[in-house]
């Protein structure tokens, strides 16, 4: 069998764009088979894979948030700290100066952080980790479930 894909139609153009190879896939040509014993049905391989994508990407997106949030104040600080240091001197709340303050309120800001890592990680990580976890792994190349 070869390997080369010349020979394969090429999708066809809409506006310029080509759609996702996603778009143009076949119907499955039997319906899934029961597993012996299980009383269950056998899930497919492309819900598997699909609630895998949406954890991996809620994982992304949940560091990137979390990242930006924490490096963002610090970055911002600093920026502050360079470019204004007239301001970051004058006296704020308490006589102290606001640098003090921002400098300090950057453990709040991590926290802060750290309590939105743990929400979104209660409200959309966990969830797909548990519908992940209800799937069947898919089987390997002999028919047999992974370990």
């Amino acid at each position: 069998m070869s390997y080369d894909r010349s020979e394969l139609s090429l999708p066809h153009r809409h506006h310029g764009r080509v759609p996702s190879p996603t778009a143009h896939r076949p119907a499955p040509l039997a319906p899934a088979r029961e597993r012996p014993g299980s009383g269950t049905r056998q899930r497919s391989w492309s819900s598997y894979h699909r609630a895998l994508r949406l954890l991996r990407r809620a994982c992304r997106w949940q560091r990137r948030v979390a990242t930006l949030v924490a490096l963002g104040y610090f970055a911002v600080f600093l920026t502050l700290t360079v470019r204004a240091p007239a301001f970051m001197a004058r006296p704020a709340l308490g006589g102290l100066p606001t640098g003090l303050l921002l400098a300090v309120a950057q453990i709040p800001v991590t926290w802060l952080a750290v309590l939105l890592f743990e929400y979104s990680a209660r409200r959309f990580v966990d969830p797909l980790a548990r519908r992940v976890s209800r799937y069947a792994r898919p089987a390997d190349g002999d028919g047999r479930a992974q370990a």
